[in-house]
């Protein structure tokens, strides 16, 4: 068996933007003005970007957010960029600087990177704060890249266990918080569904919050749905939906789980929500917020022992 090279991944400039943040127009006169980035074409003469040419971006949005022009940022060598990131990073409570350095270190696979840069921003914000304002956004990020391909499995799997370790060992802590009378949520991915993280950093939310959690984890059959239904009260669902769907199948399912569990209340969260502006049925409601999502079953749970 034969090695096969993979095949280089390419941006567009639309995706540069996505993922930086910078306008389209402000790269184009930026890679014309100072050269910063160097495009290459396909046979068929379309441009487009590498890896390199993304974290290049990544950094000099770090480095221009705080203050330095681009006129100066051009002249940096690659030491000289890192060395100015990695000041900020140590001073700064900007998450937009902590994404975009998770970012490169998950392309890099640069695990003492990607610690150094989540272990400031724990001592900075706290766990809970450094989830909401760097890791769920990340997440997303992380959700972009795969709908547009340019993100490889080896990248996502190894940014995926380093933080998925850090999550479980957060609800291991909630384990002596639930409320003897407490609401009962199912948490689970649909079938074919692995993005998982998004759904453990709300695994951890709704138990810090005193909730009972049953939770299944990646790509759940329907049938196991129902099946543990009737075996347990189940009060919420929880699910999350990433994977490319069509709008359709996206529909139908909602649908779905709507009729189904027509007496329970479905929270639904992940790229595809996004993606899709479908009119949802009464019980279905999307946790766009994290924070907006805590606040309103922290009001459930009171309204419960009251």
């Amino acid at each position: 068996m034969f090695y096969t090279q993979p095949p280089m991944i390419q941006y567009s400039i639309k995706d540069l933007e996505q993922l930086t943040g910078i306008k389209a127009h402000t790269i184009r006169i930026w890679e014309k003005r100072y050269q910063l980035i160097e495009p290459e074409r396909t046979s068929t003469n379309i441009r487009y970007y590498s890896d390199n040419d993304l974290k290049r971006l990544l950094n000099v949005s770090i480095l221009n957010r705080n203050g330095f022009k681009i006129s100066t940022i051009v002249t940096m060598n690659n030491d000289e960029i890192n060395e100015h990131i990695l000041e900020i990073s140590e001073t700064s409570n900007d998450s937009d600087n902590q994404i975009e350095q998770l970012i490169v270190a998950m392309i890099e696979l640069d695990e003492q990177r990607f610690e150094r840069v989540l272990s400031t921003s724990v001592i900075k914000l706290g766990f809970d704060d450094t989830v909401i304002k760097v890791l769920y956004p990340f997440f997303e990020k992380i959700g972009l890249l795969w709908q547009i391909g340019t993100i490889i499995p080896a990248q996502e799997h190894f940014v995926s266990n380093l933080i998925r370790q850090k999550l479980i060992i957060a609800i291991d802590g909630q384990s002596g918080n639930t409320k003897t009378s407490a609401y009962t949520f199912l948490m689970f991915l649909p079938s074919n569904e692995w993005h998982e993280l998004g759904l453990l950093f709300y695994s951890y939310l709704i138990k810090k919050c005193g909730y009972k959690v049953i939770y299944l984890g990646q790509s759940v059959p329907f049938e196991d749905l129902m099946e543990v239904s009737r075996k347990q009260k189940i009060d919420y669902l929880f699910t999350s939906i990433t994977t490319p769907l069509t709008q359709k199948k996206y529909a139908d399912y909602i649908h779905q789980l709507s009729s189904v569990f027509s007496s329970q209340t479905i929270y639904i969260t992940g790229y595809q929500t996004h993606e899709y502006n479908i009119e949802l049925p009464s019980n279905v409601k999307i946790a766009t917020n994290p924070n907006e999502f805590s606040d309103e079953i922290k009001l459930n749970a009171i309204s419960k022992v009251n």
